[in-house]
């Protein structure tokens, strides 16, 4: 009898589990896509492209082009960073806050 009540204590914890996990992904999802991280992101897509752009037609080094690179991958890993923090958002100050990184980093290029 100890093992029935074994294996159906089991299942059920196994049953909840499967549950409670389409609501940890659409949390997740939710964080990945929260309207603030987004447009950080977004814009470091679209500065990530234009970097490659430069470096395509000749108007910034091999060197810029990496020195660039890192300085976006370092303004990302920072959202990342602040997200974790935060529930998987980031608020409006860090925001801008990151904006105003992309900003020095956007000016740099194609000069």
């Amino acid at each position: 009898m100890n093992t029935t009540k074994l294996i159906v204590s089991a299942m059920t914890l196994a049953f909840a589990g499967a549950l409670a996990a389409p609501a940890f992904a659409e949390e997740g999802q939710w964080a990945k896509n929260h309207p603030r991280r987004a447009q950080v992101n977004k814009r470091l897509e679209r500065q990530n492209k234009r970097i490659h752009e430069e470096r395509k037609e000749g108007e910034i080094t091999k060197d810029q082009a990496q020195a660039l690179h890192k300085e976006d991958h370092q303004i990302r890993q920072e959202e990342r960073d602040m997200a974790s923090q935060n529930g998987g958002h980031i608020t409006k100050q860090e925001q801008k806050t990151l904006n105003q990184q992309e900003n020095a980093v956007s000016k740099q290029i194609g000069k």
